[in-house]
């Protein structure tokens, strides 16, 4: 996975690398194994550059799904 930095700042690149890797790992977890870090320094780095894992609209569409599959289990 390749990361193209627009200048050398470290805090910047250090979040970019949090975010890309929580997209490709898909959890915390995953993201942390990929970065060679445990998870919970990867929860650090995401609470110091304010990270929201999962995103807003990615818990919206995991509510909606929920909610679809407790509407398709009670009509049943």
């Amino acid at each position: 996975m390749a990361i193209l930095l627009e200048d050398l700042n470290l805090r910047k690149a250090e979040k970019m690398m949090c975010m890309q890797a929580l997209e490709k790992g898909g959890s915390i977890v995953e993201a942390a194994l990929l970065l060679g870090i445990t998870r919970h320094a990867l929860k650090r780095r995401m609470i110091k550059h304010r990270i929201d894992w999962p995103s807003a609209q990615e818990r919206e569409s995991r509510q909606a799904d929920s909610a679809q599959m407790a509407a398709a289990h009670d009509g049943a």
